[in-house]
């Protein structure tokens, strides 16, 4: 095989079922000399004489029909294999993937429905994410984009898109002195142990979902991280601390054991749709667009 040019054996194949150099030509947009430098290079690296050629007529010699016979099984499955691989190909340029942590809201859902109608051939994957590490599946090239909450300070991530800030809530044990209250005054934290993210997320990243402190600078004891949600809301249920949350995913994980509070006084929670700075396709934008338009339009 050493040496062997595809296109020589692909000219070989054509004159066989041809049997005449300028139609040979023809199908392979060549020259009919062309076809026969193809032919006489394929003979010197087989080592014999695959066609008979005559002022009148043109055929396979005994070697050749069996050579092409060979031949034909094998070409046409590396063919195959290449139209495979471009089909894939094409598949992976226009497929998006997305990343989510916890749960997709429902304006991202209606977002993706709006896209993949004004770009049928375009496919939005929707995948979680570990909520502990909101940046790694981005850089590591694992996804195009991904909502994640803020704040965002990475120099090589960028915000895409907005969407609408959601109240804090603290979900606290269902048998605790707060469960039944209508809210909770910022400063009230300090009586409580919060449970943090832990994982590979930046430390001002964790401590914007877990303060450390209240707004008039009170320290809020932190219990051991977690890195999923459910972990962490098993503890609370558990009675080992309390967990700050946004009122969507409150809202998406009502359970018996746990209660949830409104929290006044601090700031809001904030996702956003977050890209790499040197990304970005006008398919990405679109995406960021039906967002924010989902959300504010």
């Amino acid at each position: 095989m050493a040496g062997v040019e595809i296109r020589e054996l692909e000219c070989f194949l054509v004159l066989a079922e041809e049997l005449h150099f300028g139609r040979a030509g023809e199908r392979l947009f060549v020259s009919q000399s062309r076809v026969s430098q193809l032919l006489r290079a394929l003979e010197r690296r087989v080592g014999a004489r695959l066609v008979d050629r005559t002022s009148r007529r043109v055929g396979l010699t005994p070697f050749g029909e069996e050579f092409a016979a060979s031949l034909r099984p094998a070409y046409e499955a590396l063919a195959a294999t290449v139209d495979r691989a471009r089909a894939a190909a094409r598949e992976e340029a226009v497929r998006m993937r997305v990343g989510f942590q916890g749960l997709i809201y429902a304006g991202v859902a209606e977002a993706v429905v709006e896209f993949h109608g004004r770009f049928p051939g375009h496919r939005v994957d929707l995948t979680e994410i570990p909520l502990s590490d909101p940046f790694g599946a981005l850089r590591a090239g694992e996804l195009e984009a991904a909502v994640v909450l803020l704040p965002v300070e990475e120099p090589d991530l960028r915000v895409l898109a907005r969407l609408p800030d959601q109240r804090q809530m603290v979900a606290v044990q269902a048998g605790h002195a707060l469960a039944g209250r209508e809210a909770v005054a910022a400063e009230e934290l300090a009586g409580l142990s919060l449970v943090p993210l832990s994982g590979d997320a930046p430390e001002y990243w964790k401590r914007a979902q877990s303060p450390v402190a209240t707004p008039k600078g009170r320290p809020i004891p932190q219990m051991p991280g977690v890195s999923t949600l459910q972990e962490g809301l098993t503890r609370v249920a558990s009675g080992l601390g309390a967990m700050m949350l946004c009122e969507a995913t409150a809202e998406h994980n009502r359970r018996d054991d746990v209660a949830y509070v409104p929290v006044d006084g601090t700031p809001p929670s904030r996702l956003a749709l977050v890209g790499r700075t040197d990304g970005g396709t006008p398919e990405l934008k679109a995406l960021a667009e039906a967002v924010e338009g989902g959300y504010w339009g």
